[in-house]
């Protein structure tokens, strides 16, 4: 299979006809009663030239997510930075994040997501996007025929410091009906744990299909959740410290069988291979169908702030 050629679409304002400005965007987005549109037939919007600032940007994504929903449930470090506006990412700037669809362990998952880059990187940094659709079809038919069953989520969420998120971090509630409330619409299964954390299980699919085109894709975290996908030091280290139970997260099949580590690095490697990179310029904003692509992150140097907003 060749490389694919496909690139998100840029739009700059001389290309879509305003004015240089925060301004000229809204008018943009305003007008474009075909953004839905435009965005499934590109699966990728880069909006740049616009000088949007993070004093301007509200109106800018109120035009891009009309809707903008909370990060709830979801485990990567983030902080609130305003009305269900997010930094998209602290994990350390000298690692990869590798390819995903956001939330595609949780319940229900945003359809859109939409980055503004607030300060670019001194180098490196860029956003990898691919197309998830190809990125299944790159997949050995033995791993996809594996996958078929589905993926069983496993968290263990500590109630205030430990490894990973705390779940009132996780839920963004420390009233614990809620939590149980939003396990039960999620069809999860969970217990309290004596020391006050939470242990969560949740079944997935590993593709689902785009409620549009009918594109089956790949859509699942089972190498982010994986200790073979944080590498073999990391995955030693961890094991030597606690058993698979304790982990923070962890992923097996839906049978509880356990997943393979050459699967993991078959999984990440190959999207990372044929992601194209979305380079940051201060002021640019990325827009993505979050089920027609995956999304990382490539280690930078330098004060990189990039931030992120997701609708139903």
């Amino acid at each position: 299979m060749q490389r694919q050629t496909w690139a998100p679409a840029e739009i700059t304002p001389a290309g879509a006809g305003v004015a240089p400005s925060p301004a000229g965007l809204s008018h943009y987005l305003r007008e474009a009663a075909q953004l839905g549109s435009l965005l499934v037939e590109h699966k990728a919007l880069v909006f740049r030239g616009f000088a949007v600032e993070v004093g301007t940007l509200p109106q800018i994504l109120d035009g891009l997510l009309p809707n903008r929903l909370a990060y709830v449930h979801g485990n990567s470090p983030r902080t609130k930075v305003g009305a269900n506006v997010y930094t998209s990412t602290e994990f350390p700037s000298e690692f990869t994040i590798s390819m995903h669809g956001e939330l595609s362990y949780a319940r229900a998952w945003p359809a859109r997501l939409a980055f503004f880059c607030e300060v670019a990187p001194g180098s490196g940094g860029a956003t990898p996007v691919v197309d998830a659709e190809r990125w299944l079809h790159m997949l050995d038919p033995e791993l996809r025929a594996a996958f078929a069953g589905g993926i069983r989520y496993s968290q263990n969420l500590p109630e205030r410091h430990g490894l990973g998120k705390s779940w009132p971090d996780t839920y963004e509630t420390t009233d614990r009906r809620q939590v149980e409330h939003y396990l039960v619409e999620a069809g999860a299964e969970w217990e309290w744990k004596a020391d006050g954390g939470l242990r969560v299980h949740q079944l997935r699919p590993a593709t689902v299909r785009h409620p549009v085109t009918g594109a089956e894709v790949w859509f699942n975290q089972a190498d982010q959740w994986h200790p073979a996908g944080l590498g073999d030091e990391v995955a030693v280290a961890l094991a030597s410290l606690m058993t698979p139970d304790e982990l923070p997260q962890s992923v097996s099949f839906a049978d509880g069988t356990a997943i393979p580590g050459s699967y993991v690095h078959q999984i990440r490697d190959r999207g990372l291979a044929e992601a194209v990179d979305v380079p940051w310029q201060a002021g640019d904003l990325l827009l993505v169908d979050n089920v027609l692509i995956a999304h990382g992150r490539r280690p930078f140097t330098g004060a990189r702030r990039v931030l992120v907003a997701m609708s139903g």
